[in-house]
């Protein structure tokens, strides 16, 4: 089962990092950005930049089994 959620994490790193770096007018990532916008002001896109390889990394570790789930 960690194979499953360790993609479905790297999938939402991944759409993080590219939402971050084409300043996507998705939806989904203009809610988020608008949220946190108030607290990053113009970087907004690359904290998403930085938080999706964080999170797409996070999730290949989970999806290999380094990480163990509970």
């Amino acid at each position: 089962m960690h194979i499953v959620w360790g993609c479905l994490t790297a999938a939402i790193g991944l759409a993080m990092f590219v939402g971050g770096c084409l300043k996507s007018e998705f939806i989904l990532y203009r809610l988020l950005v608008a949220r946190s916008k108030l607290l990053w002001g113009k970087h907004v896109h690359k904290f998403y930049q930085v938080a999706g390889i964080m999170v797409l990394v996070f999730g290949i570790l989970l999806a290999l089994g380094v990480i163990p789930m509970r």
